[in-house]
């Protein structure tokens, strides 16, 4: 293996390990952001949840964090 695959490898093994160390809330939210109502909208009907709330400028499904983090649990 040469100098530079073994850093681009090693680069995706940190990657990895640093997603699976991440709490549950925050692999929440990178499925749970949309740039549109109507998207978040979509996916709320999907989780069975009702309404959307913006975060940080992007629109998220539920009419709160609390109840998108539940329903993404039990997904």
């Amino acid at each position: 293996m040469t100098g530079i695959r073994a850093v681009d490898a090693l680069a995706g093994l940190l990657l990895l390990g640093t997603a699976l160390l991440l709490p549950a809330e925050a692999l929440a939210h990178a499925k749970g952001l949309y740039k549109t109502q109507a998207e978040a909208e979509a996916r709320a009907r999907q989780l069975g949840c009702k309404g959307t709330h913006v975060n940080n400028g992007l629109w998220m499904p539920c009419g709160h964090e609390a109840l998108l983090h539940k329903e993404l649990r039990e997904e």
